[in-house]
């Protein structure tokens, strides 16, 4: 918590309006990130040889919605985006269900590790992954489970519902334009999806801490 200057005073915040700042945060970024989805997003670069953007602006709103409100308003703006995103996506839900994926996981391990770090009670969680050191111990371990996470997913709709467009897929970005299909998939998944984490965790950790937005709203 923020120290108290002379003059003022502590204000206590009741449960029930702190829940309300945490939904209305969650509904706030997660309307946010449908707009950018919708309007800014496609008319980002694209890797090459793949459908996806070079830097993803919608996993860095969720990912900062969750370090500056929280938990629960993380874990629900994503869901409020991803299913806003589902209507103007050209792939329907898959695209939208993807990017959830990738960066639920860069949320939850975080989550995971903030319950079993009690050794300061008295330091808040936010505090907790506001250290660098913390964060990118955690944000590495996310980026781990998100690459498996992903390479699993991957495989599975290239093999189904994209199968017609997995040839379309190559190593071009990496000069290795004759290297495509399920080959292409299996080493070029990892190397994007560690490119937007490192995009995902740090652009948000900036914007946050930096401006120290999780200090002006001290919900977690």
């Amino acid at each position: 918590m923020s120290e108290i200057k002379p003059g003022e005073k502590e204000v206590i915040r009741s449960s029930s309006s702190q829940l309300l700042i945490e939904l209305s945060g969650a509904a706030i970024f997660g309307a946010l990130s449908v707009v950018i989805g919708t309007f800014l997003a496609p008319n980002i670069p694209r890797i090459a040889g793949w459908f996806i953007a070079i830097i993803d602006p919608i996993s860095i709103v969720w990912i900062a919605c969750f370090l500056i409100f929280g938990v629960k308003a993380g874990l629900l703006c994503s869901v409020v985006g991803a299913i806003g995103l589902m209507p103007f996506d050209p792939t329907g839900w898959i695209g939208p269900s993807m990017k959830f994926a990738a960066t639920i996981s860069l949320i939850v391990v975080p989550i995971i590790f903030l319950k079993l770090y009690k050794r300061d009670p008295e330091i808040i969680n936010s505090k907790k992954l506001k250290a660098a050191k913390n964060y990118v111990i955690y944000g590495t371990l996310g980026t781990v489970v998100r690459i498996l996470v992903m390479e699993v997913l991957n495989i599975i709709v290239y093999l189904t519902v994209f199968a017609m467009y997995a040839d379309w897929i190559s190593l071009a970005f990496l000069g290795l334009p004759q290297i495509t299909g399920m080959t292409a998939i299996l080493i070029g998944a990892p190397l994007i999806n560690a490119w937007q984490s490192l995009l995902d965790l740090l652009i948000p950790y900036l914007l946050v801490f930096t401006s120290k937005l999780d200090e002006k709203f001290e919900i977690w």
